[in-house]
C-alpha cells in the first residue's frame, strides 16, 4: 500500500493497438476527469496504435469525441515504462538513463478490445506486482472471447442464443459443413468478430447470399468469427454489476433498455457513440418488477460464472413471453458520457465520481497473484 506521506497514485492506461483505440481514449478522458485530485494523484498513460507507452496530457489532447465525430488518439511523445519490483515505478525511457517518475499504486486500465481488455495487460500487471481495477487475467480473456464466454454461460446453466464458431482451421477443413451449420441457425443472423467490441465488424445477414461479405467484414477485425441466431422481437436490456466490498454481496444496478433508431438494423457504432443518431436509452427500463429481479439475478450469475472482479456490464435479450437470454458480459464497459454502465449506476444512486472511486478502492484492497 501507499506511504501515508503521499496520496495514492493512479495510472490511467488507455488507447492500445486494437480497433477500439479511440473509444478507449474517450472512456479514459471521462475517468481522468472524475478522479478526485484531493485524494489521488493521476498519471495518464496512453498506449499508441503501435504499442508504445507514453505520458499523455488531456489538456493539450482532449480525450473526447470531436464535434464532427472525429475520434481522439494517443499522441504523447514522452515514452514511459512500468518498472516491476518493490517500487513499481513509472520511468521515462526516451533518455539514455531512465528517469523515475514515481511509484504507481494502482492502474485503472480503461482498455477496450484485444491486447488490453483481454487479459494481456492484466497479466503484465500481475507479473509486475501492480494492483489494478477490474477483472483478472482469466475473466478478462474469456470476457473478450465471445465463443468461450458462451461456453461458460452454458456450463453454468445460463441461457444463450444458438451460435456457431468459425475458426480459420474449421473453414479450411470443411467449408461446406461450416456453411451448413450456419444456415441451420436460420435467417436473419448476426456475424461478429469473436474478440472485438464497440460493434466493429458486426453484420446482420438476412440471406445466404450476404454471408460471405459479412464474414469478410468480421475477419478484418478477427480471424475467429462467431455467428449467432437473431433475437427476433426481443428487447435489448442491460445491467451493471459491481463487486461487493469485502464479504458483501455483488450489486446489480437499475436496468436499461436500448431502443434502436429504425434507421439502424442493430446497435451499431454510430447508434452507440454519435448523439445525433437518436437511439433511445431508457433508464430504468420499463419492465415488470418480477422480470427485472430475474434479469438482475441472471446478471450476477453471469458475473460469477466468468469469475469477474470489479465491474461488468451484462447484456440481455428479453422476449415478449418473458424469456431471458444472455448476450454477453463486458468486463471493461464504456465510460463515455453516453455509456450505459455509468448511466445505470447514476439511476441507482451512484454518481460517476463515486463509481470511479469505488472501483479504485476495490483495486487497492485486492492483492495481485493467486486469490
Amino acid at each position: 500500500m501507499t506511504s501515508p506521506a503521499r496520496k495514492p497514485r493512479v495510472a490511467v492506461v488507455f488507447g492500445g493497438v486494437s480497433s477500439e483505440h479511440s473509444i478507449s481514449c474517450i472512456s479514459a478522458g471521462s475517468v481522468i476527469a472524475a478522479i478526485d485530485r484531493d485524494k489521488y494523484d493521476v498519471v495518464p498513460v496512453g498506449i499508441t496504435t503501435t504499442g508504445t507507452w507514453v505520458l499523455e496530457d488531456p489538456e493539450t489532447n482532449p480525450l473526447v469525441l470531436g464535434p464532427g465525430g472525429e475520434l481522439p488518439m494517443v499522441v504523447g511523445d514522452q515514452e514511459v515504462a512500468l518498472k516491476p519490483g518493490e517500487t513499481k515505478e513509472l520511468a521515462a525511457t526516451t533518455s539514455a538513463a531512465p528517469e523515475a517518475l514515481g511509484e504507481v499504486d494502482v492502474v485503472f486500465p480503461v482498455m477496450h478490445g484485444p491486447f488490453g481488455q483481454d487479459g494481456t495487460l492484466q497479466g503484465l500487471l500481475e507479473m509486475a506486482g501492480v494492483r489494478y481495477v477490474g477483472a483478472g487475467v482469466l475473466s478478462s480473456a474469456v470476457g473478450t472471447d465471445k465463443a468461450f464466454m458462451k461456453r461458460l454461460f452454458e456450463a453454468a446453466g445460463l441461457p444463450v442464443l444458438p451460435y456457431v464458431v468459425l475458426t480459420p482451421r474449421d473453414w479450411a477443413r470443411d467449408e461446406a459443413g461450416v456453411r451448413g451449420r450456419v444456415e441451420e441457425l436460420g435467417f436473419p443472423l448476426f456475424v461478429k468478430p469473436a474478440r472485438a467490441g464497440s460493434s466493429f465488424g458486426i453484420s446482420r445477414v438476412n440471406s445466404a447470399d450476404q454471408l460471405d461479405a459479412a464474414l469478410d467484414e468480421a475477419r478484418r477485425f478477427d480471424p475467429k468469427v462467431i455467428v449467432e441466431a437473431a433475437a427476433i422481437g426481443a428487447r435489448e436490456v442491460e445491467c451493471g454489476v459491481l463487486q461487493g466490498l469485502g464479504d458483501e454481496p455483488h450489486l446489480a444496478s437499475e436496468l436499461a433498455e436500448i431502443k434502436i433508431d429504425p434507421n439502424h438494423q442493430f446497435y451499431d457504432f454510430e447508434a452507440k457513440y454519435l448523439p445525433e443518431e437518436n437511439t433511445a436509452l431508457d433508464v430504468p427500463a420499463d419492465l415488470p418488477d418480477d422480470l427485472a429481479v430475474e434479469v438482475k439475478t441472471h446478471a450476477i450469475a453471469a458475473f460469477e460464472a466468468l469469475d469477474v472482479e470489479g465491474l461488468a456490464r451484462v447484456d440481455f435479450f428479453v422476449f415478449p413471453d418473458g424469456r431471458i437470454v444472455l448476450n454477453e458480459v463486458e468486463t471493461m464497459p464504456g465510460f463515455t458520457s453516453l455509456s450505459m454502465f455509468p448511466r445505470m449506476w447514476a439511476a441507482s444512486g451512484v454518481d460517476y465520481p463515486t463509481l470511479v472511486e469505488r472501483l479504485i478502492k476495490l483495486a487497492l484492497e485486492r492483492p495481485v497473484g493467486l486469490r
